[in-house]
């Protein structure tokens, strides 16, 4: 079974959750248009929790992930997200199992 994936898991400052949902589109979809090895993301809120989301998407390869953190355009975008953040946590995480 193949599969790699990174994700993360974003705790929002109160207020800030609009915010935060256009500055992680814009990151995504700069993602998916300009860097080799991205494929799609989907960004989940928390029916319980509204200030907590959770990102995910598949990639090629780690490289292109290394990549992908490594570049300007993606320091530039996080940086964004990051000032209306209480916490992030991200992951790079190979699939073990599927159902389905």
């Amino acid at each position: 079974m193949k599969g790699l994936f990174t994700s993360g898991s974003w705790r929002v400052r109160d207020g800030k959750e609009e915010a935060f949902v256009t500055a992680w589109r814009e990151l995504a979809e700069w993602t998916s248009s300009n860097v080799p090895g991205a494929a799609w993301a989907k960004l989940l809120r928390d029916r319980d929790d509204p200030r907590h989301f959770v990102s995910f998407g598949p990639w090629e390869n780690a490289e292109a992930i290394h990549a992908w953190r490594a570049s300007e355009g993606f320091q530039e975008r996080v940086g964004r997200i990051r000032e209306v953040l209480e916490s992030f946590e991200p992951m790079t995480g190979d699939v073990v199992a599927e159902v389905g």
